[in-house]
């Protein structure tokens, strides 16, 4: 009997530790950089002085030093000193374009909250203003920072005008921005602990003055909140609006007579591994039945890069709709072309008798595809080629089993008029639990042999996390590189960064589906995979 007692308390001392322990291990992970990957995304307070018509605005919630920590932490040992130090480039460039020095003038008191927003100009024809907002780590580092920084400026010549607005002291004046000639700049100090930065007085009142609205700020968005929970974890927030996806984001947007015109982009990134994550919803002011069939110019030129790999999840539906359908008024059209331009009638009947999922990879020796064993039936896949004269063959071609569909057709030469040759129409193999259908032996054979990879661009999907998705499409590095090369907001990182990041991109994935049971959204999800 006396041992009951001794045995409890020993299951309570057991119980606690476990508790404290747990507890521990979930502070230290909170506190280490690798907590980033799953921060919470949260409206900052910069977010009352954006209106909510900016066309762009981001949103950066972490401390200055967390990047290059999070880079050091998941970067291979060799690689640790190089990957912190070209995050801290980035970041120093970014505040370099604001005209700031963040060594000199902001690590002493930066906080965990930056934002920067472009405002609509009042008139067409102008430039859109700027503001930048800086939170403070505590009450003194703010002041200090915007008396050094007009002193600075005063010592350099610059006039400064000292005026009050709302109630609240404004300084003006002109600053150099990356080498140029001096800009008009205005500050203003919110609560003792949020610093304002505007390329002029004017728009630095028009951020105050939405502040004092909920109607007109961001912080006060219901839709806009909406979009953060249903993103959940980040560490920065982008909203952007249709001019802006075009002007400045490279995206297309649709015309703003167009009743299915695109309302607001917002998009998370947060960090994952070693790659970046990104969850974007863009609001439709209709839904996805009301978008237009792509333009045919589009249709033509779509072309899948060589070593990607694109998942088609329901094809069948998309070419063959049964009714009213979103999706397949939206992609249909692209896929139907994209298929007609694959040499062969396989890929066309294999595609669109394929109730999914369909790879779909383009290597040098041809097309490839990927179904199901059991898809698409092919009893009648056999008829509709019987019916255009071609007919099946058992083949083995490097201990590979083959079955290919071929037909005679007449090529007449010099000296020989009858010549006859064989025209193919595909191949099909059962490798991996998938059937691989091929546009020649040479591309199976190559598949068969693990030198197409299909099964790491699997992994990206897969990594991706959106296996319902309709469309996904994972490529390698320098498919990658080259897409991003030719993209404005990458070119402009780059620069911000003095470097060319482009050689560090090992591979990207992406996904796109409908968000919402009225499919007034649509959700795109990306994953950048980095070099370690």
């Amino acid at each position: 009997m006396k041992a009951r007692p001794f045995l409890a308390a020993v299951l309570a001392a057991a119980v606690a530790l476990l508790s404290l322990g747990g507890a521990g291990w979930w502070l230290l992970w909170q506190r280490s950089p690798l907590g980033l990957q799953s921060q919470r995304l949260e409206l900052p307070l910069a977010a009352r002085f954006v209106p909510r018509t900016a066309p762009l605005s981001l949103h950066w919630l972490l401390a200055p030093d967390q990047p290059a920590a999070y880079a050091r932490a998941v970067a291979a040992p060799r690689q640790r000193r190089a990957a912190a130090a070209a995050a801290d480039r980035l970041r120093d460039g970014a505040f370099a374009a604001a005209g700031l020095d963040y060594a000199s003038e902001l690590a002493p008191w930066l906080g965990r909250e930056s934002s920067f927003a472009l405002l609509t100009p009042p008139a067409a024809q102008e430039q859109p203003g700027w503001v930048l907002a800086l939170r403070s780590r505590d009450s003194e580092g703010a002041r200090h920072f915007l008396q050094r920084f007009w002193q600075s400026r005063s010592l350099a010549g610059t006039d400064l005008q000292i005026s009050s607005y709302r109630g609240m002291g404004l300084i003006s004046g002109r600053g150099a921005l990356l080498g140029q000639d001096p800009q008009p700049l205005a500050t203003a100090l919110i609560n003792d602990d949020l610093v304002l930065i505007a390329s002029g007085r004017g728009v630095l009142e028009q951020a105050l003055d939405v502040s004092q609205i909920d109607e007109l700020n961001q912080a006060a968005s219901a839709p806009l909140q909406q979009s953060v929970d249903r993103l959940g974890r980040g560490v920065a927030i982008l909203t952007a609006r249709p001019q802006a996806m075009q002007q400045w984001l490279g995206l297309p947007a649709p015309d703003d007579a167009d009743p299915a015109v695109a309302v607001e982009l917002v998009a998370g990134l947060s960090p994952s591994g070693r790659g970046l994550q990104l969850d974007a919803i863009t609001q439709l002011r209709d839904g996805l039945l009301a978008l237009p069939a792509p333009p045919q110019a589009l249709q033509q030129q779509l072309q899948l890069p060589v070593a990607s790999l694109a998942l088609i999840s329901e094809p069948a539906r998309l070419l063959n709709p049964a009714e009213p359908d979103p999706w397949g008024q939206l992609v249909g059209p692209l896929l139907r072309d994209a298929l007609a331009q694959l040499p062969g009638a396989l890929p066309a009947l294999v595609a669109g008798a394929d109730q999914g999922p369909l790879l779909w990879a383009q290597a040098r020796e041809g097309w490839l595809l990927g179904t199901t064993p059991q898809q698409p039936p092919l009893e009648g896949l056999e008829a509709a080629l019987a019916a255009e004269g071609y007919s099946s063959s058992p083949l083995q071609s490097r201990g590979l089993n083959l079955q290919a569909w071929t037909r005679l057709e007449s090529k007449p030469v010099k000296g020989n008029p009858d010549q006859l040759q064989a025209q193919l129409a595909g191949a099909r193999s059962l490798q991996n639990g998938w059937a691989w259908w091929g546009q020649g032996l040479a591309v199976l054979n190559e598949q068969s042999e693990g030198r197409q990879a299909p099964a790491q661009r699997l992994d990206q999907l897969e990594a991706l996390g959106t296996p319902k998705a309709p469309l996904q499409w994972a490529m390698d590095g320098a498919t990658a590189q080259r897409l991003l090369a030719g993209w404005q907001p990458w070119r402009l990182i780059s620069a911000l960064s003095s470097s060319s990041l482009t050689p560090l991109v090992d591979g990207a994935a992406l996904s796109l589906e409908a968000d919402g049971p009225a499919a007034k959204a649509l959700r795109l999800r990306g994953y950048l995979q980095l070099k370690g």
